[in-house]
């Protein structure tokens, strides 16, 4: 089935009844007054101490869980898929992070359900970076053209990383097969394999990128959304939450798209020439990213001149997640049976679910 077919039938029959979730059971959740579920229920979220999970740092610093009523305890992983089994195993009950393999197969198992979008790559904000080795550079590796033969550090196989690949070879006609993936478990083992030159490539959230180019220990080939743009992230929560807790994940949601809207307004705004643009509220949003990205480094400049996009309304591009689920079944990392349309749950925002017209 095609993602367009997907999409639209996710329109058309509306997520309540793809997910099976009764009626009866969402009237009631509607019924609940605002905060009525247990005010200053405890909830910990699984994270990446990467920028593009800055709407859950805000929403912190800013209180706005404590007005939704909820207890927020936020926990760091190094990885994006150990990230999705900590909501699926129920040791965290939101994770905020890059789609990958291991979280579309717990996902199509019915673990967890995607419900508000995280980052994306789009053309004309800051994105991933594709970087190289100076030993690499110094070869001759000067284009995204020259990748085959040559090594890429990613986290794991099934990664954001390993997809972000695909999708350069799919856009400029190489073999992904002629790359030689080297999947090293954590960021920090990436960084160190491309500084000593272990490894010719990686592909890095901009924030650690323009540190690395800054300080003369790697080279850049651009953007993966100078190539391919796509839906990286997204906010998710167990299935159980969704079926028995919704007013909490509803409260949730509003304060994570509180801070969204915040870090949106703050470091994604542009002039009409596309020029990015920072107001007297930007450093204030800065300083709380700071905190939880760079504590040993308070007054770093990698926040603001590295913001990925993030949608301001939570909004996700549900047509692109199905996309990427149907590269991995293809190549056999996520198992045919997984159906995007049952895990992908648009009744937590509103105004749609597609960030199309935001590209």
């Amino acid at each position: 089935m095609s993602t367009h077919r997907i999409l639209s039938r996710l329109t058309r029959r509306g997520l309540l009844k793809s997910l099976g979730l009764s009626v009866a059971a969402a009237a009631l959740a509607t019924a609940l007054p605002h905060g009525a579920e247990a005010a200053g229920d405890k909830i910990k979220v699984a994270a990446l101490t990467f920028v593009s999970s800055s709407p859950l740092f805000i929403a912190k610093e800013r209180g706005y869980y404590e007005d939704e009523g909820l207890d927020v305890e936020i926990e760091f992983f190094r990885a994006a898929q150990p990230v999705a089994v900590a909501i699926a195993s129920g040791d965290a009950d939101f994770g905020v992070t890059a789609f990958t393999a291991g979280f579309f197969n717990l996902a199509g198992k019915g673990a967890v359900k995607v419900i508000a979008g995280q980052s994306a790559e789009i053309a004309g904000h800051e994105g991933s970076a594709i970087l190289v080795s100076n030993q690499a550079w110094e070869a001759g590796f000067r284009s995204v053209d020259d990748f085959p033969g040559h090594s890429l550090a990613m986290t794991q196989v099934g990664s954001s990383f390993h997809y972000m690949a695909g999708k350069l070879a799919e856009a400029r006609g190489f073999d992904l097969d002629k790359v030689d993936l080297k999947p090293l478990q954590a960021v920090p083992n990436m960084i160190a394999a491309l500084k000593t030159g272990q490894v010719d490539a990686m592909i890095i959230v901009p924030h650690i990128a323009k540190g690395l180019v800054d300080s003369g220990a790697a080279r850049s080939l651009g953007q993966v959304a100078d190539y391919a743009p796509y839906q990286l992230g997204g906010l998710f929560t167990s299935t159980e939450n969704v079926a028995e807790r919704r007013d909490m994940v509803e409260r949730f949601v509003r304060a994570y798209i509180r801070a969204s809207a915040d870090y949106n307004a703050t470091l994604n705004a542009v002039d009409a020439e596309g020029n990015r643009v920072f107001g007297p509220e930007t450093q204030p949003v800065v300083d709380i990213i700071n905190k939880y990205v760079y504590p040993d480094k308070p007054n770093d400049a990698g926040v603001k001149a590295g913001a990925m996009f993030i949608e301001p309304k939570g909004r996700f591009d549900a047509a692109d997640i199905a996309e990427q689920v149907h590269w991995y079944q293809a190549r056999n990392l996520v198992d045919a049976s997984v159906d995007p349309a049952s895990f992908i749950d648009t009744s937590f925002v509103d105004g749609g679910f597609s960030v199309t017209a935001a590209r």
